[in-house]
């Protein structure tokens, strides 16, 4: 390569400019190490002096070396001008073919816009052909278009004398006719079909009346009920491109329908009189099974298969009267009788086989799986109406009853007796007999029901003495338990009367205990013997009553005669003066507990509840010699009698009158530091009824009740 071509192929620089240096220190610090690392090899190379003959060898190796990288360097420069040389050309290709596009679509725009504004020029001719083919449409539709009018009229004639399949072939047809004009016309409605509209709502209502009477239709005319349908079905199935609101004729037959049958049976309100709910549920129950065996027999068969019309009958009246009863809840209250009625009518006979559970329906008719016609919530009502009103009646016949058994027991002449010569009245029987028949009835309809008219019934009992016929009340699998409040309350109204009957003996018997204790009480027996005769004469028509009425009298009399005569001896009118007169008072109330316990046996009375013992131990007490033993005495008569107290202690060895102060504190410590009287079922009060009058303060021990 000659030093020219060099020059043609070396880059030229400006003039003025020098060989830039180095761009980046890597670069310079690159090129050092180059140069060092050649220095180094040539020192290593010509070190030795034998190495310097070759040194024209290794030039020529390197100027060989060098010639070859310039040829390689000169061809890539060669490459890339080329490359470069091509890009050039085609970019000046490119230039030229967007100039001819530019021109191109210039030329298109300028043809556009003079196209557009023939555009406008040719808008009038393009609406005067518009103009023709509707013209040219509208003169050969106008035969028809004339008859439109005669057939609207002819229409509306056939649905009155419903003729509906007909009058929907013929409404068709309009409507057919309107179509073809309404698309060339560009969906300009012409004034000859406007009523169309009101045309196809007349036979709508036809189609829909004819729905709403099927039942009678189905009897009287099944033809037109059939068109009805069909009309409705094939409406369904059309569609048109006019722009008309939709008709749905078929959901209005169904919807027909069902107003129809609610307003059949359940139109009006129901406000019934008390008592006339029974008589309009007989009704139901007769007329609702008819009818979904007229929808059975009948009208299903004018129907098509997917109408399902007994299920729809059958929903349709169960809905019906689910609102009907739910409207009449919301009322007034209602009577016992009819919330008894609905109960049983709702529970029992809507879904038996008298009515929608016959045999006779078939599965369509099924409601069993429907909302119940009573909710939780109104049976709940209805019982509490019931339960309410039937003790209100109970209480206000037993208020009656007991008033009228009053008035016969205060009649002058002797109660009614039974075959026994007993005292008898009916009362309880029949009372007894009118609540089991409630609660037999009420198990008609439900056993919560059962169970609230059995508590009512027995909450009611309180106001009558107890009978051995109460357990004819107690329903079967209903522990024993329960009566037990019953008769508690009726055991202490027992009681409460006896005390009140014995009210008369007590204000009998209060003046001849007056006079007792005293000398002549000691001597003599006739003050206890007015007592004996006159007990004995009022008890004696104890005698007319049935145990245990008869028993607990007695006990009660023996108990007032008790009490009595310790409260004569408490009141500290006899204080013995020696041995002798306690030995007399010890033996009178020998005497006097014999007496009595012969009297009370005598007219009836079980050994078992005689209260006459105290009396014997009151003997012992006063028949003691030695008053050293007081104390063992006094425990002893405490664990007999639990309520005797420090008073009626000091009362008693008052009568004694031997008893020193240091005696009477050592007996009455006996009291407290004695064993605790032992607990006894059943037993009752008997001193602690008893008044004592309050001793002197030296008599009362320092922790006693007086000190």
């Amino acid at each position: 390569m000659d030093s020219a071509t060099k020059d043609e192929m070396q880059p030229s620089l400006p003039p003025g400019s020098s060989c830039p240096g180095p761009e980046w220190p890597e670069q310079e610090r690159a090129e050092q190490l180059a140069r060092g690392a050649a220095l180094k090899w040539a020192s290593g190379i010509f070190y030795r002096p034998e190495q310097l003959a070759r040194l024209g060898q290794y030039r020529s190796r390197e100027v060989q070396r060098t010639c070859s990288l310039e040829a390689r360097i000169k061809s890539v420069v060669q490459s890339y001008l080329e490359g470069v040389k091509t890009g050039v050309w085609q970019l000046a290709q490119a230039f030229e073919a967007m100039q001819g596009a530019r021109e191109a679509l210039g030329q298109a725009r300028a043809l556009l816009q003079g196209m557009a504004m023939a555009t406008q020029t040719l808008k009038p001719l393009r609406e005067q052909v518009a103009q023709h083919k509707q013209l040219q449409v509208l003169s050969q539709l106008l035969p028809r278009l004339w008859a439109v009018p005669a057939a609207v009229a002819h229409t509306r004639t056939l649905i009155d004398a419903q003729q509906l399949l007909e009058a929907y072939v013929c409404l068709r047809e309009l409507e057919q006719l309107q179509e073809e004009t309404w698309a060339p016309l560009g969906g300009l409605e012409l004034p000859v079909f406007e009523g169309l509209g009101p045309l196809a709502e007349a036979l709508g209502q036809a189609v829909e009346a004819a729905a709403g009477a099927a039942g009678q239709l189905a009897r009287e005319d099944p033809a037109l009920l059939v068109a009805a349908v069909r009309v409705a079905e094939v409406d369904a199935e059309y569609t048109t491109s006019l722009e008309l609101a939709p008709r749905d004729w078929r959901q209005r037959c169904l919807q027909a329908l069902q107003e129809s049958l609610e307003r059949t049976h359940f139109g009006t309100p129901l406000l019934p009189e008390p008592g006339a709910l029974a008589g309009w549920l007989e009704a139901l129950r007769v007329a609702l099974p008819a009818e979904l065996a007229i929808a059975e027999a009948l009208v299903a068969p004018c129907c098509p298969p997917h109408y399902k019309v007994v299920q729809l009958w059958a929903h349709t009246l169960h809905s019906g009267l689910r609102r009907c009863l739910q409207q009449l809840l919301e009322g007034p209250a209602l009577a016992a009788a009819d919330a008894f009625a609905l109960l049983h009518w709702a529970l029992h006979v809507y879904l038996g086989p008298e009515m929608m559970g016959s045999l006779e329906l078939g599965p369509e008719a099924d409601v069993s799986q429907l909302e119940p016609l009573l909710t939780l919530e109104n049976i709940e009502q209805l019982e509490a109406t019931f339960v309410t009103q039937i003790q209100a009646n109970v209480a206000q016949w037993l208020q009656r009853a007991l008033d009228g058994e009053v008035a016969e027991w205060n009649r002058e002449q002797e109660p009614d007796t039974d075959s026994s010569g007993f005292y008898h009245s009916p009362m309880p029987a029949i009372v007894l007999q009118i609540l089991e028949e409630n609660i037999r009835v009420t198990s008609l309809v439900s056993e919560s029901l059962q169970q609230r008219v059995h508590s009512m019934a027995l909450s009611e009992l309180g106001a009558f003495l107890r009978s051995s016929s109460v357990s004819v009340l107690q329903p079967d699998g209903v522990a024993s338990g329960a009566l037990a409040p019953v008769e508690t309350a009726l055991d202490e109204l027992q009681r409460r009367i006896c005390r009140l009957v014995l009210e008369v003996l007590l204000a009998e018997l209060q003046p001849l205990f007056a006079a007792l204790p005293s000398r002549r009480w000691l001597s003599k027996s006739e003050l206890l013997d007015d007592v004996c005769e006159r007990t004995e004469r009022f008890c004696q028509d104890f005698s007319r009553v049935r145990n245990p009425a008869a028993q607990l009298l007695l006990a009660e009399a023996e108990r007032t005669v008790v009490l009595q005569y310790l409260c004569a001896l408490m009141q500290g009118r006899l204080v013995c003066r020696g041995a002798d007169e306690r030995t007399q008072a010890a033996e009178r109330l020998q005497h006097d507990a014999a007496q009595l316990r012969e009297l009370f046996l005598g007219l009836g009375l079980e050994e078992s509840v005689r209260c006459a013992p105290v009396l014997l131990a009151l003997r012992d007490l006063l028949n003691l010699r030695d008053p050293m033993l007081l104390g063992l005495e006094v425990a002893g008569l405490r664990q007999k009698f639990p309520d005797v107290s420090e008073d009626h202690i000091s009362a008693l060895l008052d009568l004694r009158g031997d008893v020193s102060r240091e005696q009477r504190l050592a007996a009455l410590s006996s009291l407290q530091a004695g064993p605790q009287p032992s607990p006894s079922a059943g037993r009752r009060a008997l001193f602690s009824l008893v008044p004592a009058p309050t001793p002197a303060l030296s008599s009362c021990l320092p922790s006693g009740p007086c000190a």
